[in-house]
C-alpha cells in the first residue's frame, strides 16, 4: 500500500512536470534535473495544502469521470490562480488611459480556464 502513494506521486510528476522528459544529453544534466523537478512538484502540493484552507480547492469533473478528491491537476490550478491573482507584477502592458478593462466576472473565468490549461 505504501508503495502506490509512490507510484501515484512519480506518475505525476512525469506528467506534470517533465520528469524523464528532459532534454539534456547529459546523465549528469538529467540528475541536477531531476531533484529540482520533483522539489517543484512537492513544493505545489505543499502550497497548494496551505492554500486550501482559505480558498478551497475547486474540482473538475468530467460527466464520464467523478473524482473523490482533488487531484494534483486541481492542486497546482489552484496555485497557478493564486500566483497570477496575487501579483500585480504580471502586468507588462504600458500604462494607457485607452485601456478597455474586463469585467471582473469574465477575468476571474478566464484566469480559472488558463491555470487549467497552462
Amino acid at each position: 500500500m505504501l508503495r502506490w502513494q509512490l507510484e501515484v506521486t512519480f506518475q505525476e510528476v512525469r506528467t506534470h512536470r517533465g520528469v524523464e522528459t528532459q532534454r539534456q544529453w547529459s546523465d549528469l544534466a538529467i540528475a541536477r534535473t531531476t531533484p529540482i523537478l520533483l522539489g517543484l512538484f512537492s513544493w505545489t502540493a505543499l502550497a497548494a495544502h496551505a492554500l486550501q484552507k482559505q480558498h478551497p480547492i475547486t474540482q473538475r469533473t468530467a460527466a464520464w469521470y467523478d473524482k473523490p478528491s482533488p487531484t494534483f491537476v486541481d492542486a497546482i490550478a489552484l496555485v497557478r490562480r493564486h500566483l497570477w491573482l496575487a501579483s500585480e507584477g504580471f502586468s507588462l502592458s504600458a500604462v494607457s488611459t485607452d485601456i478597455q478593462e474586463l469585467p471582473a466576472d469574465l477575468y476571474h473565468r478566464m484566469v480559472d480556464s488558463l491555470a487549467y490549461a497552462a
